[in-house]
């Protein structure tokens, strides 16, 4: 399986890297978003391949500029790609463009302003620190994507807060979205526009409940380990 995966991230990286170096086969537009609260700047990248007949989105952090080097370590996937397959011309094509990337920009901006509102409950009810993490992989597997490579982490619990979204096409309009919350293998997913701070009470006792649990099946676990030896010795 590491493999596996492996291969599928050089096969990415390769991909990549044909495409920025064929310009006949590769078309990229970037749109930087600036302004904030916590990210401070996000560049989106519009990516679209010819030849395979792909148009994929993708989001890297910080503001790049024409001619700026990104690698696809850089880049997070977000599966809310462009449609303009409905357009009847270029004019047409064009407003539909502005209309859906601003669907995304959109996405972007509430879903860093969220974020944002939520670090505060986040320190106070998680009892430590928080760090802000620009990182594409997490230490934590998501059940959704990530819309943006944001994401807070308290640092004693490594509890990680980041905005997921929903895979659809931004002809769709802005794409659902909502703030998880990972923390080992417990994993919970709150409305976007849900209370920071009840959501933050509900997981960390859904967490207390989950350690508690393991505790006990641990226990009892245990406890099954003289009773097998004994009618092992017999």
């Amino acid at each position: 399986m590491l493999e596996e995966d492996q291969s599928q991230e050089e096969g990415a990286e390769e991909l990549l890297r044909r495409a920025l170096l064929d310009d006949s086969s590769a078309v990229a537009v970037s749109l930087r978003v600036s302004g904030l609260p916590l990210s401070d700047a996000l560049t989106v990248i519009f990516h679209g391949r010819r030849d395979l007949g792909t148009l994929q989105t993708y989001v890297t952090w910080g503001s790049r500029g024409a001619g700026a080097i990104v690698t696809a370590s850089d880049l997070l996937r977000v599966p809310c790609d462009l449609d303009l397959a409905d357009a009847e011309d270029r004019e047409e094509a064009e407003q539909l463009y502005v209309e859906q990337a601003t669907a995304l920009r959109d996405a972007l901006v509430g879903a860093d302003t969220v974020l944002e509102v939520w670090r505060e409950p986040l320190g106070d009810l998680a009892g430590s620190g928080v760090a802000i993490d620009h990182s594409i992989q997490l230490s934590v597997r998501l059940p959704a994507p990530r819309l943006l490579p944001t994401a807070l982490v308290a640092t004693e619990s490594q509890l990680v807060v980041t905005p997921v979204c929903s895979a659809r096409t931004l002809a769709d309009g802005r794409p659902p979205m909502g703030i998880a919350c990972a923390q080992q293998d417990l994993i919970r997913v709150y409305p976007l526009a849900g209370d920071p701070e009840r959501c933050m009470e509900d997981f960390l006792q859904q967490s207390a409940e989950h350690a508690l649990k393991l505790r006990e099946r641990l226990e009892h676990q245990e406890a099954s380990v003289p009773r097998f030896l004994e009618i092992s010795d017999s």
